[in-house]
């Protein structure tokens, strides 16, 4: 995918996916196996991001879903406007996850009222971090110092 837009094939539709992304560890949906659930979670406040790796997935990107509980922000509007705020800083940052990560992403509200556009984003880049660092393998590589006659 190209550009800065959101596309709808990253939207976190599927029930089962989102059963999987909150299930406990060996409490598993029907049709599921056990070992396939391991979630992530991490804060940054106002927002508390719940990641996993999505091996049955076909495509190689990223999928959310955003809560923001009315039980924190009772009016709609104000609801409304945070789910912006998160899904535009999302937008802007999701560059920081590797290119091909099937993850299934949820980005619940913890704050307990509006919250500036400027801190949703600080939270979504580090959020963002944590989930690059987790999927990323743990060490690099080890680089074969030779040059091309094979001579080191």
């Amino acid at each position: 995918m190209k550009g800065l837009r959101l596309y709808k094939i990253e939207k976190l539709c599927s029930t089962t996916a989102t059963e999987l992304l909150f299930a406990r560890p060996g409490t598993a949906p029907s049709g599921v196996p056990g070992d396939a659930v391991k979630s992530h979670s991490a804060m940054a406040w106002p927002w508390r991001a719940v990641w996993r790796v999505n091996t049955r997935r076909n495509a190689d990107v990223a999928q959310f879903l955003i809560s923001v509980p009315k039980k924190r922000l009772r009016h709609a509007v104000d609801r409304v406007t945070m789910r912006r705020r998160c899904r535009e800083a999302y937008r802007l940052s999701r560059h920081l996850l590797p290119q091909s990560s099937r993850l299934d992403i949820a980005f619940i509200y913890v704050g307990d009222s509006l919250t500036p556009y400027d801190r949703t984003a600080a939270s979504m880049t580090r959020l963002l971090g944590r989930m690059a660092a987790t999927v990323a393998p743990s060490s690099p590589p080890a680089h074969d110092e030779t040059d091309s006659a094979g001579n080191k």
